[in-house]
Order: structure tokens, then sequence, then C-alpha cells
């Protein structure tokens, strides 16, 4: 983990999507692969459901890998990065360039031949692939659909509508997708998710860009991956730590984005959201997921900043420090997470939206205090191997 890669990551927030359409909003490269990832999320989960072996670190680090190609390469569009695709020549000088733009940033050497190997050869398990493909188109028919009403005289919308839902129906095989498609339960678990793309953080004060509550919930969760990774952690502690950091603002989804300042306030106040938060859930977003996902969504929303692992007897043990998790239960049977590392990754997202803004002119004394106040009370942690006084060398808050 270093600067280069959060600076890299960070600049999914300005890459625009549909920027040849009108469009009732800017919509964002990094919201869009937030919205992938909760959609392969359910796709994968019916798969395993029906007995199929999901490998879902391939899943996680596919996506991870596609959503840095896609920075690095901008918004090409799906027909004409089709073609260059069927072109190998093109393809691999493509993914060279990416390739050599990414080792800049890149330090750890066994990222950097994964991230090579995905590049080059793609994804090695095909059910993976096709659940991150899936995703990824029924993503960006979920954008085209709002896209579609403010572009109502545009003689292509037939067409591009007829592309996109050709190509979802090549998956409609995966029972999620044929659910999503068909509009079982499931799909209104996906809209309820994609409008947190609606939710600007920081509503109240001036910045750019204007991040959105599910970006910011991607980039903690990979920030969150690449930290567990430097650390060692198993496969389940890998799936627990990105999807936590993934799903970790969805109570906002019911609740919306209540500023820090006004949740510290009081401790009644912080007392009172998290009850009604764990209410509103229950009534407004466990209902649409499968039942037996709910417990597992919980254990990601409630209390995500707490590092927890499951008991033999499926007791939640809380409050245990990342030391004794790394020690004693950093193995798939105790489904370690760590909250302590989602709340840093939260920290750290929140100090780049405060700091980009800032360094692109855009400042304010709220702005100011907060990439100051996160950087003082970060700079002298460590977790494990993580130093974070080394990812904040680069960045200069003397605004």
């Amino acid at each position: 983990m270093n600067s280069a890669i959060l600076d890299e990551l960070f600049r999914g927030f300005y890459i625009q999507r549909w920027n040849d359409r009108i469009r009732p909003m800017e919509l964002f490269e990094m919201d869009k692969h937030a919205h992938k990832m909760i959609i392969a999320f359910c796709i994968a989960k019916y798969e395993e459901g029906n007995g199929r072996t999901i490998d879902w670190n391939d899943i996680i680090r596919s996506g991870i890998y596609e959503l840095l190609r896609r920075i690095i390469i901008s918004d090409i569009k799906s027909p004409i990065y089709r073609e260059i695709r069927k072109n190998k020549e093109v393809f691999l000088k493509l993914n060279s360039y990416v390739v050599d733009m990414l080792e800049q940033v890149i330090i750890d050497k066994e990222i950097k031949e994964e991230l090579k190997d995905y590049l080059f050869n793609g994804s090695k398990n095909q059910l993976s692939s096709r659940i991150l493909e899936a995703a990824h188109i029924y993503a960006s028919y979920w954008e085209f659909r709002i896209i579609k009403n403010s572009n109502p005289f545009s003689y292509q919308n037939v067409r591009i509508e007829t592309e996109l839902l050709n190509d979802i129906y090549k998956y409609s095989d995966l029972e999620g997708i044929y659910k999503i498609v068909n509009r079982h339960t499931i799909s209104n678990f996906i809209d309820l998710c994609g409008q947190l793309r609606f939710q600007i953080r920081w509503a109240q004060i001036p910045r750019v860009p204007k991040t959105s509550v599910l970006g910011h919930s991607m980039l903690v969760a990979t920030i969150a991956y690449f930290i567990s990774r430097e650390n060692s952690a198993c496969p389940q502690r890998l799936y627990n730590n990105f999807f936590g950091g993934l799903f970790h603002d969805l109570p906002e989804a019911v609740t919306r984005d209540i500023i820090s300042p006004v949740k510290s306030s009081s401790q009644e106040f912080e007392k009172l959201l998290k009850n009604l938060e764990k209410e509103l859930a229950d009534i407004e977003i466990f209902p649409l997921l499968e039942p037996e996902w709910t417990e597992e969504i919980k254990y990601f929303v409630i209390n995500e900043f707490s590092n927890k692992i499951t008991m033999d007897d499926n007791t939640i043990k809380t409050g245990i420090s990342f030391e004794e998790i790394n020690e004693n239960y950093n193995l798939d049977k105790f489904k370690p997470y760590d909250g302590e590392i989602i709340r840093v990754a939260d920290l750290l997202a929140a100090f780049l939206e405060a700091w980009n803004s800032c360094s692109s002119g855009i400042i304010t004394k709220d702005l100011k205090s907060a990439a100051k106040n996160i950087k003082n009370d970060l700079i002298n942690k460590k977790i494990g191997r993580t130093d974070l006084k080394t990812l904040f060398l680069s960045f200069d808050t003397n605004f």
C-alpha cells in the first residue's frame, strides 16, 4: 500500500461515463465499479447456493484489477473496447501500456505479477469471469435506464438497449441474473444499493470531485483489501474485509449520509442513530435479501468498525486486537473481520476526498481541518506491516 496507488484509485472519481449523452447527473467510473461488485456478490451468492464452488478471491482480485485497467484507459465506449479485444495485437499493446503505467505505482511483486497475468490472460476461472462480466453489463444497463429517460429523442436508444439486453441474456443461466432481470426481490436490493450513487458525501461543503457514498465504499473496500493482503490475511479474512468495506455504509441507503460531526455530537445521539439504522435495515434492507444471506450482511454492517471473529459455536466475539487475530484467528474457520482496517480505510478515503479538493483549489475551512486532523490521527499508526506514516509523506496538508 502506497500513496501512488491511492492517487491512481482516486482517479476513478474523475472519469465520467456516458459523457456523450445528456445526463441528469454525472456518472463516474468508481460508482459503476462499486455497483458492479455488489451485483457480482449477489450473482455469486446464488451460484454458491446452488452448490457451485466460487473463487471469491478471484472475483475480488479481478474486480479490482479491472478497475485499475479502466482508470488507466479511461472511458472507452463498450463497442469500441469489444473491437479492440478482438484484435489480439492491439489489445496486447493496450494492456502493455496499462502495465507500464501501473508498474510505477504498485510495489508488491506478487500483486504486480497477478495484475500482469490478469491483464494479459484474464481470469483463469470461467465462472468468476462470467459472474463479473454479467455484473458489468447489468451495471451499465442500470445506468442506461437513467440516460434513456434524459435522451427521449435519441435514435440510438433502441439499438443501445437491445445490445445491452442481448448481452445480459447470454448470462441468464446464472440464477442471479435471471432473478434480477425478471425483477425478483433481489433486483430491489440492487436498485437500493445503486441509489447510494445519488447520495453525495460532504453534501454541505463545496468540493471536487463530489464523491458519492457508493464510490466511497468501493474505495474503502479496495484500500482494506490491499492492507489485508499486506498483512497476509487468510482468504476468508480478505473476503470479509473487502465486502465489509463495500457494504459498510449500506444503512445510509435508508438513513442518508449524516456527517461525522453530527454523528459524534453526543454519545446518546450516536447510540440512537445506530439503533435507528438497525431498525430501518430490518424493515427496508434485509427483507430484500435472500434469508440465508442476511446474517452475513449483518456481520458486515453492524458494529462495522469492530474487529470480530466467529467461534466454533457460531457466537460472535468482538473486542479482539488486530495482533490477536493475526496470531490466533487468521484462519477461514474463524471468519475474521478487521473492523479496525475498515475504519482506517474509511478515514483514508475521507482524507483523499478532502485533500484532492484542496489540491484542486476548492479549499474550505472544513476540508482543510478534516485533511489535517485525519493525517494527524493516523500518521503514527501501524497496522501490522502497514505503516501509515509512509502513506502520508506524499500528502502535504499546508494548503
